[in-house]
């Protein structure tokens, strides 16, 4: 759901500005500021008093272009680290910005899928976005050797002025791991001071790297004075274009590349090359606009104060851990926005039209039809929010898929971390998980699987952040957002808070090949649930075991004190002695868990919280015409854990109950619209009280 205004915002805010006074004291303008050797001082430039220190505040700010021209900003981004850098940067620019934006992102297909869902469900208004195949770009550098760690992708920006649209005549380049401090239209300004021969606006390399003899047999390629840096760039695509720039950067490398091996900083080589046979071509920007954190680096020469800074650039391989006198002011500035809420970026830019983001303005309309008196308002405006969702949001490389795999599909949310472990102990396969976070619950997250062995080591579980937004769980959302990324011709449809037996990957597996499944035939293949109530408890290996244990008293039928209806259709007695698969019949409130194709029906979107969501998909499937097959040695187990706060707010709260029911009498109108006589039978579930999911 868009928000409305700005208020949540200000708390943002309120601590940016507590770090930059931080940053004031921290400093304390003792620190030389020294203008990068061979740069021309430009109009405006913040004069130096006799003691070397930065005056900016007695100069007046350089003006910005109108507030509602379209600023283009060109990033090239591989793999999913690349994409989540990309989000950080995205949304340090969004804060300060006040321009419609338009961003042109060159992508492998890994980036493409995550940004494009990304962007699609964040619907910042003036936003746009265009996407370019780095497949298609490749052979153009495909030839350089290069030794830097961004490998191919690092040559990239050599090829953007043929590659962005041609009536595209300025642009900002900008690597994806540098934060912005200010409002990028001021870096936007700095076009004006090009003159009529210059086309790239760079700023000075704050390292000694270009001027040689770091060691022994240093030699790097040849550049002008220190050199410059690419993590932000400004192109005067126009000019590019009409100056034969394709034809001179690979003339230029061709050459260099007789006498050495290989570029060793990328595209950033290159373009040193160049300006160094023809420095006209540059225009040397303010050193705040790139504030380099690499090693060796020189860049506490660059500013001092806090508010002289501009851009920060973590152009390091140690990122967050390189060395710096004042890196732990950048590295707070950094995290600000790591785990900054994305949903407060929604905003509008005021007294600028621009075309709303697609579905905005039916969603709006949607949203002014809400009668907040209603005592169901609550659900109804959840059943509208739109989450941002950053799929695969960790490095994920699957197994291509066999013929008869399954996916595990789940969701969760902070409080159920600790499942993860055990989860990944007992099924060996791909798995699907969409997880309910804010912006700094999905860095803890990230911290907590990098420090886990167990985690760390499996490649083939896509996990999907789905940003917290709302008072109520939207869990058949995050259950259709981990349907829809499951890449194996079928999928287990579990919760959780359920271990599955050990073997049972592997016997769904072969079931599917024995029962000769295919997309004809329309079959769910329902795995009997079970729940102990002991914290700590031994896992049966075997249906003996289980049996055991159920005839003990410490394992019971899922359910079977609270809601024995949501189970009691898969006859427990009959799967004791069942050898073989065994067809059950749909009843009202059965919510087994299944197996069926990854393109079976999605879950009901309109059932949040807790209560019949389940149900809801159970009764699609059979609507459907779905069989229920019982599988004889399946089966999985709940554990015990607290109670959530839905579960928590339904059984203590009638009114939670009403909104339930009305949900329900509201799926079955739109199920017999749909389905007509057929689906007369699911009515007698009007008259059940309200069950849970």
């Amino acid at each position: 759901m868009l928000p409305r205004g700005r208020p949540r915002a200000l708390g943002a805010a309120a601590l940016l500005l507590l770090l930059l006074l931080i940053g004031f004291f921290l400093f304390g303008g003792d620190l030389e500021y020294v203008r990068p050797r061979g740069a021309a001082a430009l109009d405006g430039d913040p004069p130096a008093d006799r003691g070397g220190h930065n005056l900016s505040d007695c100069v007046p700010p350089r003006p910005l272009p109108p507030k509602c021209e379209l600023l283009h900003v060109a990033i090239v981004c591989a793999g999913h680290n690349s994409s989540r850098d990309l989000n950080t940067l995205v949304k340090s620019v969004l804060f300060y910005r006040k321009n419609p934006l338009h961003f042109h992102l060159v992508t492998d297909a890994v980036a493409r899928n995550i940004l494009e869902m990304l962007f699609h469900t964040w619907m910042v208004p003036a936003v746009g976005v265009s996407f370019y195949d780095l497949e298609e770009l490749k052979p153009q550098v495909s030839w350089i050797p290069n030794k830097h760690y961004s490998g191919l992708y690092g040559l990239m920006k050599l090829v953007l002025p043929g590659a962005l649209p041609p009536d595209l005549a300025r642009v900002i380049v900008l690597d994806t791991d540098v934060t912005f401090a200010s409002d990028i239209a001021e870096l936007w300004a700095l076009f004006a001071h090009f003159s009529d021969k210059q086309v790239i606006g760079l700023v000075e390399n704050q390292s000694d790297w270009y001027l040689g003899n770091l060691w022994r047999n240093h030699r790097p390629w040849p550049a002008l004075g220190r050199g410059f840096n690419t993590g932000v760039i400004l192109l005067r695509l126009d000019r590019l274009r009409q100056a034969g720039w394709g034809q001179m950067w690979k003339l230029t490398a061709t050459r260099e590349l007789l006498t050495l091996p290989a570029t060793s900083l990328a595209d950033q080589d290159i373009f040193n090359a160049v300006i160094k046979e023809h420095p006209g071509l540059v225009q040397p920007l303010p050193c705040v606009w790139n504030v380099q954190l690499s090693d060796h680096t020189l860049a506490e020469r660059c500013y001092s104060e806090a508010s002289d800074l501009k851009v920060i650039h973590w152009n390091s391989p140690k990122k967050l851990r390189v060395k710096n006198k004042h890196v732990e002011y950048f590295r707070n500035l950094y995290l600000t926005f790591l785990e900054y809420d994305g949903n407060l970026l929604r905003r509008e830019l005021f007294g600028c039209p621009s075309p709303p983001p697609p579905g905005t303005e039916q969603l709006q309309r949607a949203l002014a039809q809400l009668d907040e008196e209603d005592a169901c308002f609550e659900f109804r405006q959840q059943q509208l929010t739109v989450h941002r969702v950053h799929i695969s949001f960790l490095p994920h490389e699957p197994l291509p898929p066999r013929p008869h795999d399954v996916t595990l599909v789940a969701q969760l949310s902070m409080d159920r971390l600790q499942m993860l472990e055990a989860l990944c102990r007992h099924w060996p396969g791909p798995m699907s998980l969409a997880l309910y976070l804010t912006d700094a619950e999905a860095q803890q997250f990230l911290r907590f699987v990098e420090a886990s062995a167990v985690l760390s080591a499996r490649q083939d579980v896509a996990y999907h952040v789905v940003y917290r937004e709302g008072p109520l769980y939207p869990v058949n959302e995050l259950r259709n957002v981990a349907l829809a990324q499951a890449l194996t011709p079928y999928v287990f449809l579990s919760d959780i808070d359920f271990l599955p037996a050990y073997s049972l990957y592997d016997y769904l597996r072969a079931s599917i090949e024995q029962l000769k499944l295919d997309s004809e035939r329309k079959v769910a293949l329902v795995v009997p649930a079970f729940e102990t109530l002991h914290y700590r408890f031994s896992f049966p290996s075997s249906k003996a075991e289980l049996l055991a244990l159920l005839d003990s008293g410490s394992l019971y039928t899922f359910r079977y004190h609270e809601w024995p209806q949501g189970h009691a259709p898969t006859d427990y007695a009959r799967w004791r002695e069942a050898q073989t698969p065994y067809r059950v019949q749909w009843a009202a409130d059965y919510e087994p868990y299944v197996v069926v194709p990854r393109d079976c029906p999605r879950y009901d979107p309109r059932f949040v919280g807790f209560g019949w969501n389940k149900v809801a998909h159970i009764v699609e499937l059979d609507a459907q015409e779905y069989e229920l097959l019982v599988l004889p040695e399946a089966f999985t187990i709940h554990l015990p854990h607290a109670p959530s706060l839905d579960i928590s707010r339904f059984r203590s709260s009638p009114a939670y109950r009403d909104c339930l029911q009305a949900l329900k009498d509201e799926f079955h109108q739109d199920l017999s619209r749909h389905y007509g006589a057929a689906a007369l039978k699911y009515l007698t579930a009007l008259q059940q009280p309200p069950g849970p999911a």
